[in-house]
């Protein structure tokens, strides 16, 4: 076996490796209460102060016209002009992002 081979097929190796560790790292979810709850806290931080809030542990299937993925819902209380305001949201799994806001 020339080397030449030998230095194509490590190549190879690493470039795959790679690869697979990328898809994974897509595929993986994120851990509710420290990223998605801490991230969704700090945004709403931003028009005042936060009372409460609280976030479903497990992730529930969630389909929007053509977009398919995995959500966790959550909640937030807080108060703005001495009135209670309450909101619950739906927060995509693998990137933390908020899909949907609803004020109750």
């Amino acid at each position: 076996m020339k080397n030449r081979d030998l230095l194509i097929g490590f190549a190879t190796g690493v470039a795959a490796t790679y690869i697979v560790k990328e898809v994974y790292d897509r595929k993986e979810k994120l851990y509710p209460a420290d990223d998605v709850l801490k991230s969704v806290k700090e945004a709403f931080k931003e028009e005042g102060p936060i009372d409460g809030s609280w976030i479903y542990m497990k992730t529930e299937p969630y389909k929007q016209h053509a977009i398919e993925t995995e959500v966790y819902k959550g909640g937030i209380t807080r108060h703005r002009d001495d009135e209670l305001e309450q909101f619950e949201f739906m927060a995509d799994a693998y990137s933390g992002a908020i899909v949907e806001v609803n004020k109750v």
